[in-house]
């Protein structure tokens, strides 16, 4: 189920698509309390009615509101509104590493020694939670506008 702008999921509007994965659609949404930008996942109906995947998005939530690393974005809420589960989560503005990657850069070899020292930092912070994957996926993680993780 594709949500469209102006969608509210409590007391957040949507605004636009901006990823889709094997668990999840990642939509960029309007706090409207906080009046922030956040990430909204849903999880997809066709999984909704899946025990066990929605069992897997629940434990995810469970272990994301455990972590605290500069390299996990933050889980702010979880909420279920019309049959839909969803996480509100840190937007974080910049490139997956799908993106970058498809882009050269002069400073590659830098860069793909810091991102690997990173995401092995971050793969080894998962490790005492089996749930999630190690490391994360290249195209969950973002490169923030300084070039950070």
């Amino acid at each position: 189920m594709a949500l469209t702008s102006g969608t509210k999921l409590g007391p957040y509007e949507i605004q636009s698509p901006l990823g889709a994965g094997g668990m999840g659609e990642v939509y960029r949404a309007r706090d409207t309390r906080l009046e922030r930008s956040v990430a909204i996942k849903i999880l997809p109906a066709h999984f909704s009615s899946d025990p066990l995947r929605k069992q897997r998005f629940e434990r995810e939530a469970k272990t994301i509101s455990n972590l605290n690393h500069p390299h996990i974005c933050v889980l702010h809420d979880v909420g279920s509104q019309d049959g839909i589960d969803y996480l509100v989560m840190e937007c974080v503005e910049g490139e997956t590493l799908v993106e970058r990657e498809l882009t050269p850069r002069n400073f590659r070899i830098q860069f793909q020694v810091e991102r690997d020292h990173d995401l092995s930092n971050c793969a080894l912070y998962f490790r005492p939670s089996p749930p999630l994957p190690c490391p994360p996926p290249r195209c969950s993680a973002i490169i923030d506008q300084v070039g950070s993780f």
